[in-house]
């Protein structure tokens, strides 16, 4: 299940831009054939609000070329009936796809799409292999996800940086070539972290944009999902509520200049004052793992 808010209204150049969409954007698609599902998400760098570029169509752009291409592909080798002759077994259709090959895949749509004009993104995409339980996942950036199992989180994706508060990501530079761009950085998806773990009945999937992992720490990620989780409700429901309620934390620890953040706690690492929660869009997924007969 899934849910997303976004930040206060951004400004460019001293004038509010209208209450939108935000700069976050995620997709949920079933791969072909039932094989598994894929989901991802993207956080626009609302630094090219500056040149005047909207930073959010780069990132909705990408997500939705990497949920065109998971929908017509396999989370794992394509499954052929070993009864069918040679010529029958060349009829299937499909390929498989890893969440790397998807990023890169989506880059390059991203990249032919002509009213992008420039911008770039973040990106997080992961795929769960419903026969093997399998997930594989390639991230770039400061988006990530945690892996949750009996209470204890057990894998949580590290960031990936240039330096503080400038996440590797992917990048669309305008076709002008003779406009340019102070402090673009331009990332590629072989750089991206990739990473696979075979999953268990009962195991959380928790993706998320930096909106979320700058304001809420792990063990209070794990208590929202714990507490929701006890909850009387059916099991679609205590998902769909503890990705609301991860959502609606993120949102009160933002607005908090009293509490001691994550991003604060960071920033004092590098030798910067910053205080309280940070102001940004936030996006949350959350899977639950049931193993099926």
């Amino acid at each position: 299940m899934l849910d997303r808010d976004i930040g206060l209204k951004k400004k460019r150049r001293g004038k509010d831009w209208v209450q939108d969409a935000g700069e976050d954007f995620f997709y949920v698609q079933e791969m072909r054939n039932g094989s598994g599902a894929a989901f991802g998400l993207a956080d626009g760098v609302g630094g090219w609000i500056e040149n005047g570029i909207n930073p959010a169509l780069f990132s909705q752009s990408l997500m939705y070329h990497a949920h065109r291409y998971s929908r017509n592909a396999w989370a794992g080798e394509p499954e052929i009936d070993p009864t069918l002759d040679y010529e029958e077994r060349e009829q299937v259709e499909g390929w498989e796809l890893t969440p790397y090959h998807c990023l890169d895949l989506a880059l390059g749509g991203v990249l032919r799409e002509r009213y992008v004009q420039a911008g770039s993104s973040t990106a997080c995409l992961l795929t769960l292999n419903s026969s093997s339980g399998l997930l594989r996942s390639a991230n770039l950036g400061d988006s990530g996800y945690s892996i949750i199992r009996s209470s204890n989180v057990i894998y949580k994706e590290k960031v990936q940086t240039h330096f503080f508060n400038c996440p590797k990501q992917l990048t669309k530079l305008p076709a002008n070539p003779g406009r340019k761009f102070a402090r673009v950085c331009i990332d590629s998806p072989k750089e991206a972290n990739t990473h696979s773990i075979n999953l268990r009945d009962g195991d959380l999937v928790v993706a998320y944009t930096d909106g979320f992992s700058d304001n809420v720490f792990p063990s209070e990620m794990l208590s929202i999902c714990s507490l929701v989780g006890r909850k009387d409700a059916t099991e679609d429901e205590q998902v769909q509520s503890m990705a609301d309620n991860l959502i609606l934390y993120a949102r009160q620890c933002m607005m908090d200049r009293q509490r001691i953040s994550p991003f604060e706690r960071e920033a004092a690492r590098e030798g910067m004052f910053f205080r309280g929660g940070k102001i940004d869009d936030v996006t949350v997924v959350v899977a639950l793992v049931r193993e099926t007969s």
